[in-house]
């Protein structure tokens, strides 16, 4: 037993492990803890993220691919439509299903359906207990009990995302279940995206921050141009796209206001991600009914699997 033990120590394990859960129950906060960097734009919005965030986190036996899907939800839209192609189908793309779910919130329609969904994997799903710090281990345990009621989970995690709270029990259990494999992607890259949308995702949270709930999910961003200058400095030309003019004046703010802070804000963000210093210009335009045009979904990179 022990050698077998040795020799697994010595081989490498990858693989891709998916991220579900509803809306706003935490997934992009965990997902930049299990990276160690932002790369998912966070917000107490639900349906924040869009499209499926691929982060890697790499160690010396072992490589994650991270996909986390946009929140499961019921469409309106054509964009909606597309999240939640995204999301389902992450399901047939990976070793390892993570269904988060908010410790403090009961089981809701969603949470059902979503487990409806897990029963045509064939792949381990672990239940991932988020925001363990708002119940108390009664409560706790009453909610691992009716989700195991629902279904037969590999694995049940309870963990805090913002805080840190096991997370490396998490890790830990997620290496168990990974095959060997490949390292599919250099030990220092933590995201498959282009630089380019990473940095289209920060200008969007902002505005979403900013904004508050006067323009929900209406907004789009667009890096039109990304280059580095001869004195060394990245330039961005960043395009919004919202539905109606009233959106575009809110934005943009008195005198300009709102759209200079989440420029200040974004700029902030985005030279951590690149490691320099970085011009960054925001124009904000009118696509109206935008979320249910194929050719503005296709131009924004919301194209179908």
């Amino acid at each position: 037993m022990s050698q077998q033990t040795t020799n697994n120590k010595n081989k490498f394990r990858s693989g891709f492990v998916a991220i579900i859960g509803r809306p706003n129950v935490g997934k992009s906060t965990l997902m930049n803890n299990l990276i160690g960097q932002k790369i998912a734009i966070m917000s107490d919005k639900p349906q924040t993220t869009r499209n499926k965030i691929h982060g890697v986190y790499t160690k010396d036996d072992m490589q994650i691919v991270f996909l986390d899907t946009p929140g499961i939800h019921k469409p309106n839209s054509k964009l909606g439509n597309y999240m939640m192609k995204s999301a389902e189908s992450a399901l047939r793309e990976v070793e390892a299903v993570m269904f988060l779910i908010d410790a403090s919130e009961p089981i809701g329609g969603g949470d059902r359906y979503i487990i409806e969904q897990l029963q045509k994997v064939k792949t381990p799903v672990f239940l991932v207990i988020n925001k363990l710090d708002k119940v108390d281990p009664e409560s706790l345990m009453k909610t691992i009990m009716k989700y195991k009621d629902l279904y037969n989970f590999a694995e049940i995690v309870p963990i805090s995302a913002l805080n840190g709270n096991n997370i490396t029990t998490l890790m830990e259990q997620l290496g168990r279940y990974l095959p060997e494999g490949p390292q599919y992607y250099p030990a220092d890259q933590v995201t498959d995206h282009p630089e380019q949308f990473v940095c289209a995702e920060m200008v969007r949270e902002k505005i979403l921050h900013l904004t508050r709930d006067e323009i929900p999910h209406s907004i789009a961003v667009n890096i039109e141009d990304m280059r580095v200058q001869d004195n060394g400095v990245v330039y961005i030309g960043a395009v919004v796209f919202v539905e109606r003019d009233s959106q575009k004046g809110i934005i943009i703010g008195k005198r300009g206001a709102l759209l200079k802070e989440v420029g200040k804000n974004a700029r902030i963000d985005i030279e951590n991600l690149l490691g320099s210093k970085v011009f960054l210009e925001i124009w904000v335009k009118v696509k109206k009914d935008w979320r249910n045009q194929d050719r503005v979904l296709n131009d924004l990179g919301f194209k179908h699997d």
